[in-house]
């Protein structure tokens, strides 16, 4: 990483951590991860005039994503990003204009990441993680906007949108139901 890589890495990381409320670990890592992602993709505006090019899945629900979710403006809400809790240091950046998207993992075997935000900033891309190129094959559903469709889930009689419904035994039924569990129950 040159010099002005570890300037504009600085300055990255202190907008993650005003975002965040501190510069821990977790958002040096997702900081570096996110410069990565957004490099191999080709997007260099993510804020402005890249902003409706980009969608990032992450696979964790820690530090990192905090660091992705105010370098990217990626979100939830607007549905440019995708948390998928797998517990892994891991996030896909999908450029939706030229269809390039690149895995960023962690690498385990790879340098001390504990490290000085200043020395963690020289460390190359490619010794801190893997960059993995990858197809995301995304469906209407799975982009930005109004949803696409809405049905009701047979048991629950909760909406179901985009498409997450699950079909079973001629029953349209959502997550919850279809697995008989939930992240939550009932009190008296």
């Amino acid at each position: 990483m040159d010099t002005t890589q570890s300037e504009t890495y600085a300055r990255l990381l202190e907008e993650a951590g005003r975002f965040h409320g501190d510069v821990c670990r977790g958002i040096r890592i997702g900081t570096r991860m996110t410069m990565a992602g957004l490099r191999e993709i080709g997007i260099a505006d993510p804020k402005g005039a890249d902003r409706k090019n980009l969608i990032v899945f992450v696979e964790i629900d820690r530090c990192a994503t905090d660091a992705i979710m105010a370098l990217t403006g990626c979100r939830p809400g607007k549905r440019t990003m995708k948390v998928l809790d797998y517990g892994k240091m891991a996030a896909t950046f999908v450029n939706l204009r030229t269809g390039a998207a690149v895995r960023v993992t962690e690498r385990e075997d790879g340098p001390d990441k504990d490290a000085a935000p200043a020395l963690l900033a020289t460390i190359p891309d490619e010794a801190l993680f893997r960059l993995t190129p990858v197809a995301v094959p995304l469906r209407p559903e799975d982009l930005p906007g109004r949803p696409v469709r809405a049905c009701l889930c047979a048991r629950c009689g909760e909406s179901v949108l985009d498409g997450r419904e699950i079909v079973f035994g001629g029953e349209t039924l959502c997550r919850a139901c279809f697995e008989g569990r939930s992240y939550y129950s009932p009190s008296a």
